[in-house]
């Protein structure tokens, strides 16, 4: 008896996450998990892959890591949980960690699934096998050194009474060994190496965590990885590297050397905007702990599109934020306008993040000033002939200081103030920020706003906001701080996330 169709559409992807790191995620990953209907995933998929904003947020969420030895869920019970979905209708991504072909067990489920009568597809993922020691600097192949690489599974004991792994011919093949998740297992491995002949000096290397911030490379030989190994901690997940490649680290070791290589940072902006900061603290080396204390909260749209309705009547319109930018760009497009509605309006922006968004409406700015901040503005405002007498659309933030539509009615200007969002706390974000401060292993935290330091200052507390120390991206965001009881450490000399990108490599490059 042949088993029950699928329903139509329903199909299971079994999907690669890569190593770690998440920009080795595949572009067809990436559009799968945009379009699911729900994840299955495993422990060592990277978090960040799931968090990322372009995953689709109301799919189901299954976890069925195994860790330790302890299963969350048995094999069969991840097959049936699999078989299940697919049969409810959905379009399912059972992410692995690293290539769901390699270790990962993916043929089993494809077979469970074409038994089943499931519609599947296999897409493969960058494996650790390769990336961590890419990312060592270590070569798994290299002209003259080796010629071959052999991977193997670790979690096989090569001291029990029957083994699928030839040890011996392993050590007599030549070439590169790539051992897989093998770390407690080590001593034995290294025993049925030698025994079988590979020599006790042959180069190694211990890689913890490959291809995250985190990474830790141990080189020693095959005589003595195991004594460094344990003396510098290292435990899994990590791939061991045994043979001559070992040695080309010394010339292309690249990852471990960047400037905020190992470094933990605490990102505190909103949940849309914290991936674009994390993302240039990462390329730094850094582990960017996304710990939004805020999200944006779009108010009522109808004043908005009310006075951009009526934009024609305008002489400037000033934007102090991207939001704002966003929520007024969405807004004239519901009404059906495009960048056209401004013609014959001036347009200010408080700093290059605002000017970008503006110009990917299709907006040159004609204003900026030299200081990224209202006061900065106000300035450039001011040497300005056609501010009095001007009707100005000003889409701000509630709550937000009001210094600059105070000094544009000083300059003889009518000001229209339409609050398009409100800045609330984001609770979801604070658990991440207190685990990571309760640690001690927080090298600096920023801050991009004033209402990013007071939500995160409500959710942390005080005393563990404390516990670590605080960059600023301005003058204004420092003020923040300090009136709540903390010391700002760093503080931008640039207002804009590269200023601050700068300011975090210059302080924790002195430590």
């Amino acid at each position: 008896m042949s088993p029950p169709e699928a329903p139509r559409g329903a199909v299971v992807s079994l999907v690669g996450a890569g190593p770690g790191d998440p920009d080795l995620l595949t572009v067809r990953a990436r559009a799968l998990l945009a379009a699911c209907d729900a994840i299955v995933y495993d422990a060592l998929v990277n978090p960040l892959i799931l968090a990322d904003p372009a995953v689709r947020r109301d799919a189901e969420r299954h976890f069925v890591g195994k860790r330790g030895g302890a299963p969350s869920a048995s094999q069969d019970e991840i097959t049936a949980l699999l078989v299940r979905l697919a049969r409810e209708g959905k379009r399912v991504v059972r992410l692995k960690g690293g290539d769901p072909l390699v270790f990962g067990r993916g043929s089993e489920e494809a077979q469970a699934l074409a038994a089943a009568g499931i519609p599947f597809e296999i897409v493969p993922g960058v494996t650790a096998g390769v990336a961590a020691p890419a990312y060592a600097g270590i070569p798994v192949t290299h002209r003259g050194l080796a010629t071959s690489v052999t991977f193997v599974t670790g979690h096989e004991d090569p001291t029990k009474g029957h083994t699928d792994t030839d040890w011996g011919a392993l050590a007599r093949a030549g070439g590169t060994i790539v051992l897989y998740m093998g770390v407690k297992r080590l001593p034995a491995i290294v025993q049925a190496l030698t025994a079988g002949g590979l020599a006790a000096d042959t180069p190694t290397a211990a890689i913890e965590w490959g291809t995250y911030p985190r990474q830790r490379t141990v080189v020693a030989t095959l005589g003595t990885i195991v004594e460094a190994a344990q003396r510098a901690q290292i435990s899994a997940p990590s791939i061991t590297v045994i043979g001559d490649v070992v040695r080309v680290r010394d010339e292309i070791r690249w990852f471990d050397v960047r400037p905020l290589h190992g470094r933990r940072v605490i990102v505190t902006r909103a949940r849309a905007q914290a991936s674009a900061l994390s993302a240039e603290l990462r390329a730094l080396g850094a582990e960017g702990i996304e710990a939004p204390a805020i999200r944006i909260e779009p108010l009522d749209a109808a004043p908005l599109e009310r006075a951009l309705g009526r934009l024609s009547t305008y002489q400037w319109a000033i934007f102090t934020s991207q939001n704002a930018v966003e929520l007024a760009w969405g807004a004239l497009r519901r009404r059906g306008g495009d960048a056209r509605a401004f013609a014959g309006v001036n347009v200010a922006a408080v700093g290059p993040a605002t000017a970008d968004a503006l110009l990917a409406c299709g907006l040159a700015v004609d204003v900026i000033p030299e200081r990224y901040v209202a006061e900065g503005l106000i300035e450039a405002l001011r040497a300005r002939s056609d501010v009095r007498g001007a009707r100005v659309l000003f889409a701000r933030a509630e709550g937000a200081r009001e210094l600059l539509p105070a000094a544009l009615r000083e300059m003889g200007a009518e000001v229209d103030e339409v609050p398009v969002y409100r800045s609330v706390p984001d609770p979801e974000g604070s658990e991440a920020a207190r685990a990571a401060l309760r640690d001690g292993q927080v090298d600096l935290v920023t801050f991009t706003s004033g209402s990013t330091v007071r939500f995160f200052v409500d959710a942390v507390g005080l005393e563990a906001a404390r516990r670590a120390r605080v960059a600023s991206i301005g003058p204004i965001t420092s003020d923040a701080a300090r009136s709540l009881g903390l010391t700002v450490d760093v503080e931008a000399a640039e207002a804009t996330i590269p200023g601050l990108v700068r300011a975090v490599v210059d302080a924790l490059r002195r430590t």
